[in-house]
């Protein structure tokens, strides 16, 4: 859970960077280049290549390919449409996409884990509710996309690396290998060089966003993926929404309901001990 709760805090300033400073200045496209192949030199030195399997390697790749390649591309280019707080509402439905597929993927029904993701749901909800017209059906979907392979990721990457033996570090590198794959394909194919980063402020946050928040970021929330329940999971990830929204207010001085904020911040919290409630009490009954 620490390694979660870490992750949160750092990727809470994530949000306001991106939709302040690089969304519709910056090439989405470029943006997403430069953050994962600074993030992919991060691991490089730690890559083991003889004594990690090839079967491995070929699906830590693919991981990484759909949960921070595919994931990134629908993520940035939804900034072009939505606001941040607005960004970070419409990811309330990443917890459900995790308990869901979890439960597809063991062919059963969990009825906690989609219990708990659900009240986490509720309380991102009651953060900062607003009507949503047809002028964000795009940026909605395109935030859902973004949903869906992140919560792909967490979880084929929970289930891969449960009971291996392998150090972490030494194969989390194939992860930003098989992201930086489809972001190059991305930006030769649709990536606008007429807008690269033209600021020293510019180049500093990609370099940031690059290193710190996907290079140590990714490793962590997902070597804590592997270290919490399902359920846990599917809560921490709406934990991002009141700290991204507080991030947003504080320093970019964004209007938003503190009170509203506050209460879904208490629902979100709720769904957490809940969780370990009720998983707590199902290993004592075993």
């Amino acid at each position: 859970m620490t390694y979660l709760l870490a992750t949160t805090l750092l990727w809470a300033f994530s949000f306001s960077l991106i939709g302040v400073y690089l969304a519709a200045q910056v090439d989405a496209w470029f943006s997403v280049l430069m953050r994962v192949a600074l993030a992919t030199l991060v691991f490089l030195p730690f890559l083991k290549f003889k004594t990690v399997p090839k079967v491995v390697i070929a699906k830590l790749m693919l991981i990484g390919a759909i949960q921070l390649g595919a994931m990134y591309s629908f993520y940035y280019h939804s900034f072009l449409y939505l606001s941040v707080p607005e960004v970070l509402l419409f990811t309330v439905m990443t917890p459900l996409y995790i308990a869901l597929l979890n439960d597809v993927i063991e062919r059963r029904f969990n009825p906690q884990y989609l219990l708990v993701a659900l009240i986490a749901i509720a309380g991102a909800i009651a953060i900062r509710y607003e009507g949503v017209d047809e002028n964000f059906i795009l940026g909605l979907l395109l935030v859902q996309a973004a949903n869906l392979c992140f919560a792909t990721g967490q979880v084929t990457y929970k289930r891969l690396m449960a009971g291996s033996e392998l150090p972490q570090r030494t194969v989390f590198g194939w992860f930003f290998v098989g992201a930086l794959i489809v972001a190059c394909v991305c930006f030769a194919l649709f990536g606008d060089t007429s807008k690269l980063p033209t600021t020293s402020t510019q180049w500093g946050i990609l370099i940031y966003l690059g290193t710190i928040a996907s290079g140590f970021g990714y490793f962590a929330w997902n070597k804590g993926a592997t270290q919490v329940n399902v359920g846990g999971l599917a809560v921490m990830n709406n934990l991002l929404i009141p700290a991204g929204i507080l991030v947003n207010v504080i320093i970019w001085n964004r209007e938003a309901d503190l009170v509203k904020l506050s209460v879904g911040g208490a629902i979100i919290i709720s769904a957490l001990l809940l969780n370990q409630y009720l998983n707590r009490n199902a290993t004592n009954k075993a």
